[in-house]
């Protein structure tokens, strides 16, 4: 399992490869990789933010802290 914070970090490695791309099949997969990396970090953040208990170390200060900056 990983922190919400890694999988936006990944989420943000596909954004930065896909520039890198001409437009095509490869550029539209790095982008729809992006979209699941974001799709997952918000879904764990959600889950941490429930339930606190199921967090890794520090991952619920993280998320909280992320929440309110985002606000």
């Amino acid at each position: 399992m990983k922190k919400a914070s890694e999988y936006r970090r990944h989420a943000e490695e596909c954004r930065s490869l896909a520039k890198g791309l001409l437009a095509g099949e490869q550029r539209d997969q790095m982008l729809t990789m992006a979209g699941v990396w974001e799709k997952l970090a918000a879904d764990r953040t959600t889950l941490i933010l429930r339930h606190p208990e199921l967090g890794l170390e520090g991952e619920h200060q993280e998320e909280s802290a992320a929440a309110k900056s985002r606000q």
